[in-house]
């Protein structure tokens, strides 16, 4: 881990840095020896803060479920793997992490119909102001949330996929119910940024967390697009295989 010390003044909390170097350095396998991150009085003079300004940043890691404090031994380490979450050609999040975890769950957040600004036209090929359906949904597994999403479709062929994913809890058996067999993924873009306020609720994270954005378009075997989303992945929960 970097000794470097901490940059002051720059509208981040000292104990969010420290909290993301310490995420870092835990993810580059920096500890593996051990099994336990340095004592807050080493990562005190290590990073130029109080004790105080690392136990905060070790109760946000603690909160994330990457360390956990054991009396009378200092901080472990919480050995996690990721999940590793395939993009391919057929994306599916129940069959892609399906055979790592003991359960799998989706739930339907919210829901609204929305006229398709500039942006969601071009993507879903429609036309601006066009009628779409808005679903907020949770990725669960072994119930931990793994990602948030918030996916778009042409309400004139999927008006009623709410009232379906509500029952089914998947898109791809919603899809199936309103007449679209199969449906493949043909874009998929991926960014990452700290967590914003959704992020630290619905995905149980602390401030300072890293999420993985996934901007994708599906469309059905006729190459008509039936779905453009946006997802959140946890940083530290997964890690992303892509597959030709």
């Amino acid at each position: 881990m970097a000794g470097q010390k901490v940059q002051r003044q720059t509208g981040v909390a000292l104990w969010r840095q420290i909290a993301d170097r310490i995420r870092t350095s835990i993810n580059h396998g920096d500890f593996d020896d051990t099994g336990m991150v340095p004592p807050e009085t080493v990562l005190a003079l290590q990073f130029g803060v109080n004790r105080h300004t690392i136990r905060s940043a070790l109760a946000a890691l603690a909160q994330e479920g990457i360390v956990r404090a054991v009396q009378g031994r200092g901080t472990l380490i919480e050995r996690k793997e990721r999940l590793s979450f395939p993009i391919s050609k057929r994306t599916r999040f129940s069959q892609g992490i399906g055979d790592q975890v003991r359960e799998t769950r989706s739930v339907l957040l919210a829901t609204s119909e929305e006229p398709a600004s500039t942006e969601l036209a071009r993507q879903l090929r429609t036309k601006t102001g066009t009628r779409l359906v808005r679903l907020e949904t949770l990725g669960q597994a072994d119930h931990r949330p793994v990602s948030r999403a918030t996916s778009w479709f042409p309400a004139d062929r999927f008006g009623a996929i709410a009232e379906v994913y509500r029952t089914t809890g998947s898109i791809t058996k919603a899809f199936r119910e309103l007449g679209v067999p199969d449906y493949v993924r043909v874009v998929t873009e991926i960014t990452a940024t700290h967590a914003d306020e959704g992020d630290l609720a619905d995905l149980q994270l602390s401030p300072g967390a890293i999420v993985l954005i996934t901007q994708a378009l599906n469309t059905d075997l006729d190459n008509v697009p039936v779905q453009y989303s946006i997802s959140r992945f946890a940083a530290d929960r997964v890690r992303f295989t892509i597959e030709n």
